[in-house]
């Protein structure tokens, strides 16, 4: 009798055990579903906010993440995930210029210290390169800019040209070519061998994203004149903000090991380890005043 009732207790609680395990798939699909529409709304989540926001931990939503990216549903990135299946187009410069703008000027900011007296930089179609160019008309107009009494620009973005105009102590050179009204910018042959005249010191190179170690742009025509400003300076720095991490977009410009300085609003770990492997500086910079 007793041995009956033990037994039937056994029963009852592999069944239970099976019932319960049956049920954590459906919890599992149910949060990643909602994981699906969280990152489909904003369009780019972390993982951070995702764990704080439904409640589990950070390994939890990377395996939901890793699941979700190998169903094709997502795009993992470093350190979150984002929507898949948008269709791939570039911004208007314009409205490039208010996404992140705090972060873009804290970089621009943190770029004006790698100015040397009487130097020669390259300053690309970047938002953030138009946000150095700010800043350095922010100096100019102090009378005693850090960069010494005379700066050469090279430059393929009209906005660029149009903010260092007539500034004293500046010496802008536009590179001249086929007119992108899109980006404001001249890229293609007649660009090209433009650059290919000029040597730079320093060469500031945005980029729209990085995955892995490789640096991408939108458009074919920008990635050809970087890569040829690239060869010609003797430092290339990437100053890119924290939302480019983990991004891949229509063509590739060069690895992380190609350039010697990358400038950012937020440190990442993972990528940070991977400046080190490379012998990159990694810069930060500080935080608004």
């Amino acid at each position: 009798m007793l041995d009956a009732m033990m037994m039937e207790r056994v029963v009852e609680m592999v069944g239970g055990g099976s019932q319960r395990m049956a049920q954590a798939p459906e919890f599992a699909e149910e949060r990643r579903a909602r994981i699906l529409d969280i990152v489909n709304a904003r369009g780019r989540v972390k993982v951070t906010e995702l764990a704080e926001q439904l409640r589990v931990t950070q390994p939890t939503i990377r395996k939901d993440i890793a699941v979700l990216d190998q169903e094709r549903k997502l795009r993992r990135t470093h350190g979150g995930a984002l929507a898949a299946g948008k269709p791939a187009y570039e911004i208007q410069v314009e409205t490039r210029r208010s996404a992140n703008a705090e972060g873009k000027q804290r970089i621009a900011q943190a770029c004006m210290a790698l100015l040397g007296h009487n130097d020669s930089i390259f300053l690309d179609a970047g938002t953030t390169a138009l946000a150095i160019a700010e800043e350095i008309a922010t100096e100019a107009a102090t009378g005693s800019p850090r960069f010494g009494r005379h700066l050469n620009v090279l430059t393929n973005s009209v906005p660029v040209a149009r903010v260092l105009a007539d500034l004293g102590g500046v010496h802008c050179t536009v590179v001249g070519g086929q007119y992108r009204p899109i980006a404001d910018s001249y890229v293609g042959p007649l660009a090209l061998q433009s650059a290919r005249q000029f040597t730079v010191n320093l060469a500031f190179i945005g980029v729209t994203g990085i995955s892995g170690e490789l640096f991408s742009v939108a458009d074919l025509g920008e990635a050809d004149l970087k890569r040829a400003i690239i060869a010609q300076a003797h430092r290339v720095v990437v100053p890119m903000d924290h939302t480019k991490m983990g991004l891949t977009d229509f063509v590739g410009v060069c690895r992380l090991s190609d350039v010697h300085t990358v400038v950012s609003d937020e440190r990442e770990d993972h990528f940070a380890q991977l400046c080190r492997t490379h012998d990159v500086d990694l810069v930060i910079a500080p935080p608004a005043s």
